[in-house]
């Protein structure tokens, strides 16, 4: 085995974990190999609900910052590690602290329900998290003459709004991936594949969800297509869960739905795709980069996350 091989990364990483009661929680977005290797794969929901449930003593979180924030609120005495820290997200980066602030003062009187792609500064401020997978459930949760801010993302704000009729007002961010798919690029395809189903992330803007034959979270889509009698998807989220999707159903024909400028003929997320196995070697042996949040941050932060989590539970999400 070489050294410096992807086979020696594995096994290093493999023993390693033992060593230092180490586990890996990879997003459904991250590449494959990865994928393959963690200890658990998993949604935005899943994970948070791994983070607070293990008996590691350090989390390795393969996915981006507000996702390995997310698990040192829920496990604030575990070391958590991100193997490269520039892996953002342009939905989080969307929506600010001082901005946010301003919003809900213009706003008043309303329950902040935010979208877990978040900063921890911005989850401080709200009262309830969501995902993709339980935000109308947790909309629902509330009384129906309830008066909701949504933030960040206003395509998944749409989305809830169309199909609970509250009464809500959405911040204007989006995620860049699922912004820029092309709805002509994806009816070229249903051309050409006549019999594939499009299904799409609601994160997905307003004509994209309309062409949809259906619409939910990444585990949903991904559960989808396990149960479904249809042998051709066309996906429109980010391409990392067609890996899941082949070993559930490896004969099905699963087409990544294109942006309208794509030269590779998928939409991949580019802070995702930061994380490497190699990267992921280096954390564990160095434990750095570390994730550490403020400590007041950090308190503010998990009542909304714990609220969300205990909603799931009673409603069984």
């Amino acid at each position: 085995m070489n050294k410096g091989s992807s086979e020696y990364y594995i096994s290093e990483i493999k023993r390693l974990k033992v060593e230092k009661n180490a586990i890996i929680l990879a997003h459904y977005y991250q590449t494959g190999d990865i994928q393959d290797i963690a200890d658990f794969v998993g949604d935005s929901l899943a994970l948070s609900q791994k983070a607070a449930s293990n008996n590691a003593d350090i989390i390795i979180f393969a996915g981006v910052r507000f996702m390995a924030e997310t698990a040192k609120i829920l496990a604030p005495g575990k070391k958590v590690l991100l193997p490269d820290v520039n892996a953002g997200c342009s939905l989080a980066d969307s929506c600010k602290a001082p901005d946010f602030e301003k919003f809900i003062k213009e706003n008043p009187g309303r329950t902040i329900i935010l979208y877990v792609n978040s900063t921890a500064e911005i989850k401080a401020l709200s009262d309830i998290i969501c995902t993709s997978s339980n935000a109308i459930q947790i909309v629902e949760s509330l009384p129906p003459d309830a008066k909701i801010i949504f933030a960040p993302d206003r395509n998944l704000g749409n989305y809830v709004l169309n199909k609970t009729g509250r009464d809500m007002v959405i911040w204007n961010g989006t995620c860049h991936v699922h912004e820029e798919f092309s709805l002509e690029a994806i009816l070229r395809l249903k051309n050409e594949y006549p019999d594939a189903k499009i299904i799409v992330h609601p994160e997905c803007e307003l004509p994209v969800r309309m062409v949809a034959d259906y619409i939910g979270s990444t585990s949903a889509l991904l559960q989808f297509t396990k149960n479904d009698k249809g042998n051709c998807y066309i996906v429109a989220t980010e391409a990392g869960i067609i890996h899941q999707m082949k070993k559930g159903n490896p004969d099905k024909t699963y087409i990544p739905a294109p942006p309208g400028d794509s030269t590779c003929g998928c939409s991949e997320c580019n802070f995702m795709k930061l994380i490497t196995i190699e990267k992921i070697y280096n954390c564990l042996t160095s434990e750095k980069p570390e994730i550490l949040v403020d400590q007041n941050v950090l308190l503010k932060a998990q009542k909304p996350i714990r609220r969300m989590m205990e909603i799931s539970e009673k409603y069984d999400l």
